[in-house]
């Protein structure tokens, strides 16, 4: 595919980076946005050099302002405005279930609909001059398509706060509510997302795979079926080989070599 509002590639160290890359809306995420997006990400799905999936931003101060809200407010039937939309729990599903784990780089405000893009992906570095939040309020929205991501993320009081009064949030305010795992300065930004990336790509693909589709499936699991669920995976984990490479490398003080099966 031909991408013109993101760019994909993938690094020899088996790291895909996502750009978001249309400054002129302040990377709004309009239906051609998400449709890329889609397709990169089922891209890195598909690559087996890729091993982990950073998604980032050109823009040097948003690394998204949300949906685009010309297409909320076009004058089209309400039935493609519904369709429209699809795209959103489309592409959070993708990234849950990509089997590969995916880091934010949150270079910029992330805001409205690019807040349920950031919390699908499994963790989110922070630039500390970034701001978040769920503004669609103040405009006469809501944030439906990325409540549940949100709560799923952040204790429930935090959230109500944050639909309700739509105000935004300071990077480290982010972090104490659990909305991002660390936040750097600008300095040090872009060493910080290169380090996780790193060592994200560097573990076990097949491990990753089973833990990430177990990490995805389980959340809403009842207890005791959680349990089992689980229980299977652990048998099915000891079942590959880099299971026994991983155990015999630490035994043998090395570097495990891992075979992806």
């Amino acid at each position: 595919m031909a991408y013109e509002k993101i760019r994909y590639e993938v690094a020899p160290s088996g790291v895909a980076t996502v750009t978001l890359d249309d400054p002129e809306t302040r990377n709004a995420l309009g239906n051609q946005t998400l449709d890329e997006l889609i397709a990169a990400f089922e891209a890195a799905r598909d690559d087996g050099a890729a091993r982990c999936v950073v998604l980032a931003s050109s823009h040097e101060k948003v690394f998204s302002a949300g949906g685009n809200l010309d297409q909320f407010a076009a004058d089209v039937a309400l039935v493609h405005k519904h369709l429209g939309t699809e795209r959103f729990p489309r592409l959070f599903r993708l990234i849950g279930e990509l089997g590969k784990p995916t880091l934010c780089a949150a270079g910029g405000h992330v805001l409205a609909g690019a807040l349920g893009l950031a919390l699908a992906c499994d963790l989110i570095v922070a630039k500390e001059s970034a701001g978040f939040g769920t503004p669609e309020i103040n405009v006469g929205l809501f944030p439906f398509m990325i409540m549940a991501l949100i709560y799923r993320n952040v204790p429930r009081k935090k959230t109500n706060e944050m639909l309700l009064l739509g105000e935004r949030m300071t990077a480290e305010e982010a972090l104490d509510a659990g909305i991002v795992n660390r936040v750097v300065a600008a300095e040090e930004f872009d060493a910080a997302v290169a380090d996780w990336s790193a060592k994200l790509a560097a573990k076990s693909p097949v491990m990753i795979r089973l833990g990430k589709d177990a990490m995805f499936r389980q959340m809403d699991m009842p207890f005791y079926d959680a349990l089992e669920y689980l229980h299977h995976n652990l048998t099915l984990a000891l079942s590959t080989e880099d299971a026994v490479e991983g155990v015999q490398a630490f035994f043998e003080k090395r570097e495990p070599q891992w075979r992806g099966r």
